[in-house]
């Protein structure tokens, strides 16, 4: 295992920026919580990148260099790099892949 930085990449940001701005309509508490407990998590990689599964649903279609962590209920999709950690979203777990994926090509 070694040590490489994290970095978000812009999609990554807004999915978050997204989750934060939804939960904070409820309560700027637990939005604040939460985007805390996400970027923890993702921070985490620096040191283990290796810890996160390969994303199943890519994994089918032999695409293997795309992990995942899961930090009920999102999941936070990374790609290991040779000189970093790059977090590329976060999604909502509850929802299928393939859906969140076309949304966003769509959107894109």
């Amino acid at each position: 295992m070694r040590e490489r930085p994290v970095r978000w990449a812009e999609t990554a940001r807004v999915d978050l920026e997204g989750i934060v701005d939804f939960i904070a309509e409820d309560s700027v508490e637990n939005a604040v919580a939460v985007l805390e407990r996400l970027e923890e998590r993702a921070e985490a990689l620096r040191i283990a990148a290796e810890r996160g599964r390969v994303v199943p649903e890519l994994q089918a279609v032999d695409v293997l260099q795309y992990r995942e962590l899961i930090e009920r209920p999102w999941r936070i999709i990374y790609r290991i790099e040779p000189d970093q950690v790059v977090v590329l979203a976060v999604l909502d777990g509850r929802r299928h892949l393939g859906s969140l994926l076309l949304e966003r090509l769509v959107r894109d």
